[in-house]
């Protein structure tokens, strides 16, 4: 069984892998080049170009691949795996599942270009997007950390939790079906998880640290065996803790 999986999970892995690349790349690109030669976000919103939301959103829609597919990986073995009982074509409708879940955080990448273009309009972000405003740092851990105990970060994480289950209940046949149970787990993967990914405005756009214990936090959330409403409330207690401790010390 695992075996017939090996080529999906070699596809799924390999977009990860070219997605974290890519970010060390643009994140070496911004602490070795001369800032001649440096690309940064116009400070003021009247001044951004079509290329410069291009070039913003490119990097977003990167950063959301790269943080969250891998938390996705059981959902779409499931599916898979499930495929493969039903139909010969497994793999064009996994991959289909996968482009559909995809295509809900690259939506989203739209919603983060548009908020990092008015921060960088209210001076909250540098020209090198790091954060420079206490106030939004603030706002958006306090902001991640109650969004956590609210009951449908518990349900939308919970749905996430149980990929068998998600299967059973939205099952559909065909093309049709791999792309609407893509975009509905998508969804609601964005309702698990939107907030956290406003995190990153709070410690510097391009933090790779950052963004990786992000991305554990999201794949912990989902992987481990322990009830959706305990992860959430710790989840959401670091978050809170990390915004008064913030907030205490510099203000």
């Amino acid at each position: 069984m695992f075996k017939a999986q090996i080529p999906i999970l070699a596809a799924l892995l390999a977009v990860i892998l070219v997605a974290w690349g890519w970010l060390f790349y643009q994140h070496w690109q911004m602490v070795s080049l001369p800032m001649s030669q440096m690309w940064m976000p116009p400070s003021n919103t009247a001044a951004w170009r079509v290329a410069d939301f291009a070039l913003v959103y490119s990097m977003w829609a990167v950063m959301m691949a790269a943080m969250m597919l891998p938390s996705a990986i059981p959902m779409i073995l499931a599916f898979h795996r499930v495929c493969r009982q039903r139909t010969i074509k497994h793999y064009r409708l996994s991959y289909l599942f996968t482009l559909a879940y995809l295509m809900i955080w690259f939506l989203f990448s739209s919603v983060l270009t548009l908020l990092q273009w008015q921060f960088h309009g209210w001076s909250w972000l540098s020209p090198m997007m790091d954060n420079q405003s206490t106030v939004l740092a603030v706002g958006v851990l306090f902001l991640a950390g109650i969004y956590q105990f609210l009951p449908i970060k518990n349900a939308c994480l919970t749905h996430c939790k149980s990929p068998m289950g998600f299967l059973l209940n939205e099952w559909r046949e065909g093309v049709s079906g791999a792309l609407i149970m893509g975009l509905r787990h998508g969804a609601t993967c964005l309702g698990c998880c939107w907030a956290q990914m406003l995190v990153m405005f709070a410690v510097g756009v391009m933090n790779l640290p950052a963004m990786a214990l992000i991305t554990l936090l999201v794949i912990a959330e989902k992987w481990l065996p322990v009830e959706s409403a305990v992860i959430c409330k710790a989840g959401g207690g670091i978050f809170i803790l990390w915004g008064a401790l913030l907030w205490t010390f510099q203000s």
